[in-house]
């Protein structure tokens, strides 16, 4: 039987048990990043090779999490939950102990599914945890704990390769998923659904397949080209597997996703909105380096700091944001993130060779702070849609969105920029987009902002579309009470 009762007195020792696994996953993403150039000399390499210690991460872990979800959904999260911490923290070991490149991307790949465990369940553990009036603010504390780890991975991973080695990036996990396991064992509530439920696994393969076969297609692509046959292949094989889970889901008793949530438009409109924002900042954000680096003259730690602007603004608001839709409702709150976001977004887009570095931080100011104020209410609306006993795949969709929405940003946005650089440079660069001269690269850079305002603005369209149906019903629904009095 499931638990009926809940007890919200222990609500914040469950966010800290959930704190350890985001901050770990966090960290452990934007800390790799930084250790790269090192890699490459150390393990004798080169960054064709090396960037696989990154995407061999993001693929395992995209490509599993909506299967936990669903497992979760099934036979209680907490398991699972606990289990893919000590899964983490060994991947992390074996990854500190790897002798060569291809051992690190294997031991990656077991890091991963440990990180999938934890994160694909992290949001609807919080979402029990917390009772309904107060989950905006509880998510936005989740997003606070995001912004914290992507600050801190890049200094705390420079620190340890300066003063140690690159083998203590993964060491340092070690300490912390034990003390995140015993929290989790000791604090995580223990729900178990009710009745017997099958697992679909005919939907977890076909699914398990399309999404491997769209993110090497964008992951591949962004070095050989998307026209190439083999890229075309991988995104048909995407195609053809998506149609037939969807098949699969629509058939099935117990689907591993309920396709009939789709079905609450206002939900669609979150996920949508939310995937829309995580391709704009990923896509944005990986090409500012070069921008500040070739084109500003700025060196690494000054970049790194400056960075560092969009995601200290967007812990800050994250927690006020969730609160106050907490308050007021997530759907207005939403609307005016995103109209925060394309003021921002417009305002990068005037970016040019002359910009000091005042003029950066103003214009990187609203976009972390939009995407602060959208994403904890958005978060918050997307997990109460969902029955509680669907949490497990609501958290894993939301994080999926995060994940694919990075990577299609990425290889999309970067595709873009390359592109442009290309035109405005009237002329083709063996040595890519990133030896043209800085006018070509600042110019492609502008169109590469205009291309995510024009995102941006549809996002936000559909989201106040959103807030103007959210009111249209919440007016129907008062007139049915008054009839009804």
């Amino acid at each position: 039987m499931q638990q009926s009762t809940i007890d919200y007195g222990r609500k914040w020792y469950v966010m800290a048990a959930v704190a350890m696994s985001i901050f770990l996953a966090t960290i452990d993403g934007s800390i790799v990043n930084v250790a790269l150039p090192t890699l490459v000399r150390d393990l004798n390499t080169d960054f064709a090779t090396v960037q696989w210690v990154v995407l061999s991460y993001l693929l395992a872990q995209t490509t599993l999490m909506l299967g936990v979800g669903r497992w979760g959904d099934m036979i209680g999260k907490k398991s699972i939950y606990t289990a893919g911490f000590v899964v983490f923290t060994a991947g992390s070991v074996l990854c500190g102990l790897a002798p060569t490149v291809y051992w690190l991307i294997g031991f990656r790949v077991v890091q991963a599914v440990g990180a999938a465990m934890t994160l694909a369940l992290g949001m609807g553990i919080v979402t029990e945890a917390f009772p309904p009036g107060e989950r905006g603010q509880a998510l936005g504390i989740v997003g606070t704990l995001v912004s914290l780890g992507v600050v801190v991975g890049p200094t705390l991973g420079g620190i340890l390769i300066e003063a140690l080695s690159w083998h203590w990036i993964f060491f340092v996990n070690l300490p912390v998923g034990i003390i995140g396991t015993l929290m989790a064992y000791r604090f995580v509530p223990d729900f178990k659904p009710s009745g017997r439920q099958q697992f679909d696994y005919w939907g977890a393969v076909t699914l398990f397949i399309s999404l491997l076969a769209l993110l090497l297609a964008l992951t591949t692509g962004q070095s050989i080209g998307f026209t190439q046959p083999i890229i075309l292949l991988l995104l048909a094989v995407f195609a053809v597997f998506l149609a037939i889970f969807i098949r699969v889901e629509w058939r099935s008793q117990q689907p591993m996703i309920d396709l009939r949530l789709f079905r609450n438009t206002l939900f669609s409109v979150n996920l949508i909105t939310g995937f829309i924002t995580f391709v704009c900042i990923a896509g944005t954000f990986i090409l500012l380096p070069f921008y500040l680096e070739d084109v500003l003259g700025y060196n690494t730690r000054q970049v790194g700091l400056l960075l560092a602007t969009l995601p200290i603004f967007l812990g800050i608001t994250a927690p006020i944001s969730g609160s106050l839709s907490d308050r007021f409702g997530t759907r207005p709150i939403t609307v005016a993130g995103l109209a925060i976001l394309l003021i921002g977004y417009y305002a990068a887009s005037t970016f040019n060779s002359q910009t000091n570095t005042l003029g950066f931080v103003l214009r990187l100011i609203p976009i972390g702070i939009g995407m602060g104020v959208f994403q904890s209410p958005n978060n918050s609306a997307i997990m109460g849609a969902a029955p509680r006993e669907r949490l497990g795949i609501a958290s894993s969709l939301l994080s999926i969105t995060r994940t694919l929405g990075q990577t299609v940003g990425i290889a999309i946005l970067g595709a873009i920029w390359a592109a442009r650089v290309m035109v405005h440079a009237g002329r083709p660069l063996p040595g890519g987009a990133t030896t043209a001269p800085g006018p070509a690269q600042v110019a492609g850079l502008q169109d590469t902002f205009l291309v995510v305002s024009v995102l941006i603005a549809l996002a936000l369209i559909l989201s106040a579309w959103g807030l103007l149906k959210e009111r249209r019903l919440q007016r129907l629904a008062n007139w049915r009470l008054e009839i009804g009095d």
